[in-house]
C-alpha cells in the first residue's frame, strides 16, 4: 500500500471530524434585550351617586387603565340593575378602576373623588334618591384603607363642607359588573354628566 495514500486518508478524515465539529457548537447569539417590566396596576373602587357620572370622570383621568359600572356591598349574587333599584339588594352603584400608581397615586383619585360629587348627602346625589346612591369608597388593601380615612379627615378638619362628611370606607366586597348597557354611557352618547362636576380648570388639564 501507498503510504502516501494511507497518510492522505489520515488527513481527510481528520479534516472532516473537525468540520463536524465546528457545525456542532452553537453559533454565538447577540443576547436578547431585557423586556420592559409590565406595569403593577392595581384597583379602586368608588360610589358616588349614579355609576354613569363617576365613570365618566374616572376614564379621564392619565394612569387610569379602565372604570368599570357595577354594583358593591350588598347582599344580592350577581345582582340586576332591577335588583338594586328595588332597594331590597343593599348594593351600591359603584366604579372599579384599574390605574397604574406610577402614573397616578391612589391619593390623588381618592381626592378626586371628593371634589365629583357632594360627599354630604345620605343616601343621594342631587336628584337622585335612593340607597344605591350612597357615598363609600371600598378599599382593597390596608393602605388604601389608611389613605381614606386620612383624606376624609383632613376635609373635616379644614371644614371643606358645610355638613359632616358621609362617606362610607369600608374593604372591597365582591364587585359585579352591571350590564353593557351602563358602560361608557355618557361617552357614546356625546353628553356630560349632570350632577358629578369637577373644576374647569382640572377637566381641561
Amino acid at each position: 500500500m501507498n503510504p502516501f495514500l494511507t497518510i492522505s486518508r489520515t488527513w481527510a478524515l481528520l479534516l472532516l471530524a473537525g468540520a463536524y465539529a465546528l457545525a456542532a457548537e452553537p453559533s454565538p447569539t447577540k443576547p436578547t434585550p431585557a423586556m420592559p417590566d409590565a406595569p403593577q396596576l392595581e384597583k379602586a373602587t368608588f360610589g358616588a351617586g349614579c355609576f354613569w357620572g363617576v365613570e365618566y370622570q374616572y376614564a379621564k383621568i392619565p394612569g387610569v387603565k379602565a372604570a368599570v359600572c357595577g354594583y358593591a356591598g350588598g347582599k344580592v349574587v350577581n345582582p340586576t340593575y332591577e335588583d338594586v333599584c328595588s332597594h331590597t339588594s343593599g348594593h351600591a352603584e359603584v366604579i372599579e378602576v384599574t390605574f397604574d400608581p406610577k402614573k397616578v397615586s391612589y391619593r390623588t383619585l381618592v381626592e378626586y373623588f371628593f371634589k365629583m360629587h357632594d360627599p354630604t348627602q345620605v343616601d343621594r346625589q342631587g336628584p337622585d334618591v335612593g340607597d344605591q346612591y350612597r357615598s363609600v369608597i371600598f378599599t382593597h388593601s390596608p393602605e388604601q384603607q389608611k389613605v381614606a380615612e386620612e383624606v376624609k379627615a383632613a376635609l373635616t378638619k379644614a371644614k371643606v363642607f358645610n355638613a359632616p362628611i358621609a362617606t362610607q370606607v369600608a374593604p372591597a366586597p365582591v364587585f359585579w359588573r352591571a350590564e353593557e348597557y351602563h358602560q361608557r354611557h355618557y361617552q357614546l352618547r356625546g353628553t356630560r354628566p349632570y350632577c358629578h362636576l369637577v373644576p374647569f380648570a382640572e377637566e381641561n388639564k
